[in-house]
């Protein structure tokens, strides 16, 4: 089991940069794969990146060539680099951990593990 703590949130105007970051606790931290989220408002929790335990990386196309996930198994830690930030962007953004992919990269449901969510908010 593994317990997530996002950090790194916060208001930026449209093209600014932002870095997130999620600190893990628990054992076997590398074996999991670890997803970033975002749900914005009235909207559905969606993908946005995954780094897989062995470090490939999948993007939702809407934020590819913006954003960069990254992860140091040494520290626990997952990261998500925002670049180009628009005002769609504008989202409460959750890291998620699985072992086991059942469902898919993209789908919430492969993922047992959640943080609490820090929040993003873009100002054109």
């Amino acid at each position: 089991q593994v317990q997530l703590v996002e950090s790194g949130g916060g208001l930026v105007q449209a093209g600014d940069s932002l870095r997130l970051s999620c600190a893990a606790s628990g054992r076997a931290f590398s074996i999991y794969d670890m997803g970033w989220f975002r749900q914005a408002p009235g909207k559905e929790r969606e993908f946005v990146a995954v780094i897989k335990s062995r470090g490939s990386e999948l993007y939702a196309d809407s934020v590819k060539d913006r954003f960069t996930v990254s992860r140091d198994n040494a520290k626990n830690m997952v990261y998500l680099q925002m670049n180009s930030l628009k005002p769609e962007d504008t989202a409460v953004y959750y890291c998620a951990g699985t072992v086991v992919n059942a469902r898919g990269y993209t789908h919430t449901g492969s993922y047992p593990y959640w943080g609490q969510g820090t929040q993003v908010t873009v100002s054109s």
